[in-house]
């Protein structure tokens, strides 16, 4: 099985930096699985937009699959009420 590199942009590096840990920890374990499995149960391709969304709880990982250099590109980590404006 391939293992996928994880990249994280910027602006969702900001967004994970403002998080409190108790929220942060469980999201970056998720974003550390997705390098073994980026379309794990649970994903839903987006629509309207690129890319793809898994569920943490109450936050939302949108994320980009790049299969031909095997990336996983996070590219939005928040709130499910904010994350799609």
């Amino acid at each position: 099985m391939s293992v996928y590199s994880i990249t994280i942009t910027k602006t969702a590096r900001k967004q994970l930096d403002k998080l409190p840990d108790s929220i942060a920890n469980p999201i970056i374990e998720t974003i550390k699985a997705l390098a073994t499995n980026p379309r794990p149960i649970g994903s839903k391709k987006l629509k309207g937009r690129e890319g793809f969304r898994i569920r943490k709880g109450d936050y939302r990982i949108i994320y980009d699959i790049i299969d031909k250099v095997l990336i996983v590109s996070v590219i939005a980590i928040g709130h499910r009420r904010d994350i799609y404006n």
